[in-house]
Parts: C-alpha cells; sequence; structure tokens
C-alpha cells in the first residue's frame, strides 16, 4: 500500500526504482552508510531487495522538501547506473539533473556494437570520457548498456550532443573541437554577466602599451 505526505500542496508518495544486482553493495554501502546518507540528506526511507535490485522510496514524516521523494529516485538511479554516490548525491540540488542514454536506441542489441561504441566514448586510456568531463563540466558513467549524465541542464546537453556526435560517427578531433567552441561560448556568457554586458555588445580586447 502506498504511503502519502502531505507536504505544503504537494503530495509526496512512494516510488520504486530498479537498479542491477551488482550495484546494490554500493547503494547499502558499508555497514549500510550510504543508505543513511542518502535517507538523512533527502529525509526518505529506502528499502531494498538485495535479490532483484528494487528499491522502495518512501516520505519521511518530517519531510520538507515536496520533490525529495523524486530527486531520491535519481540519486539511487544514478548509482545504478555506475555513478559514485558522492556524485549521485549532487542530484539532490535543485539545478543538477540526470540523463541516461541507452546505447541500444543509437547502436542497436549487437554486443559487439555495444562494446565498440562505449569503447569510442570512453576513448583510449579513458582520454575521450575525461575530455568530455573537463570540457562541458559534467559527469560521465559508461555502464552496461547505459552512458550517463550528470550535470546544469546546459551541460548536460552539451556532453549528450558530443556524445551524439561519436556515436553517429564524427572524427573524435571533431567532436574535440565542438567541445572547445562551447567551452569558450560559456566562458564569454560567464564573463558578460560578471561585467554586466549585453549578449549584443561587442567585446574589444585591446593592449596599450602596442
Amino acid at each position: 500500500m502506498d504511503i502519502n505526505v502531505l507536504v505544503g500542496d504537494y503530495l509526496a508518495s512512494t516510488d520504486y526504482v530498479k537498479i542491477p544486482r551488482q550495484r546494490v553493495g554500493v547503494l547499502i554501502g558499508f555497514e549500510g552508510k550510504t543508505r543513511r546518507t542518502i535517507e538523512d540528506l533527502t529525509q526518505t526511507n529506502l528499502n531494498i531487495d538485495s535479490e532483484d535490485g528494487t528499491v522502495t522510496i518512501s516520505p519521511q514524516e518530517n519531510m520538507e522538501d515536496p520533490l525529495g521523494v523524486w530527486k531520491t529516485n535519481y540519486i539511487v538511479k544514478a548509482i545504478g547506473r555506475g555513478f559514485s554516490p558522492e556524485m549521485a548525491i549532487e542530484l539532490n540540488k535543485d539545478d543538477i539533473y540526470l540523463e541516461v542514454m541507452k546505447l541500444t536506441d543509437y547502436v542497436g542489441k549487437s554486443k559487439k556494437a555495444l562494446e565498440r561504441y562505449k569503447g569510442r566514448i570512453i576513448g583510449r586510456d579513458g582520454k575521450t570520457r575525461e575530455l568530455i568531463i573537463k570540457m562541458a563540466e559534467v559527469s560521465v558513467a559508461v555502464f552496461g548498456k547505459t552512458v550517463s549524465i550528470i550535470g546544469t541542464i546546459e551541460n548536460v546537453l552539451i556532453a549528450k550532443e558530443a556524445i551524439e556526435m561519436i556515436i553517429n560517427g564524427s572524427r573524435h578531433k571533431s567532436v574535440y573541437g565542438f567541445l572547445e567552441h562551447k567551452h569558450q561560448e560559456k566562458k564569454v556568457k560567464e564573463f558578460r554577466k560578471v561585467v554586466g554586458l549585453e549578449n549584443d555588445e561587442k567585446i574589444e580586447f585591446r593592449d596599450d602599451n602596442i
């Protein structure tokens, strides 16, 4: 039976998410530490079935955040998709999002194709994945048949586009160029915001010593 707690004008209901069995231990943590950390942070209760990986998320009576159960669902899902608990917990923040890309939607169910494209996304010695993380300012996990991204919505969309470029056959050099361009765009946008310039105002760099 669902447990429902009325929080403000919202209804926080029990939710369910299933994660791979091999990730259940990560969710629970040593002596249950990770589970308790998530429960304390989100004011929820986690009931974890170690046999099939089903996690039942229910609100505590003192829950203050009406989105607590919803956020916890994504935290648990992120751990299931290969992220560390420390990174997954970032999803408790209002401006941080999780995007799960199912590789089978792009390349089909062939194990050979899945491994090949996962290898391209990760890159030699992890270089491509690390570059996406650095330039798009996100976290990326490649696990099973999925590639998942955590970050702000703007950054997640940049990383997703870069990954789709790789899947669609773009050369790594082109992907790196795309990421560099987007990174520079973000820096200029941040600079404009700091100095109070409108988007259509031209920025001129000068050296009076010349």
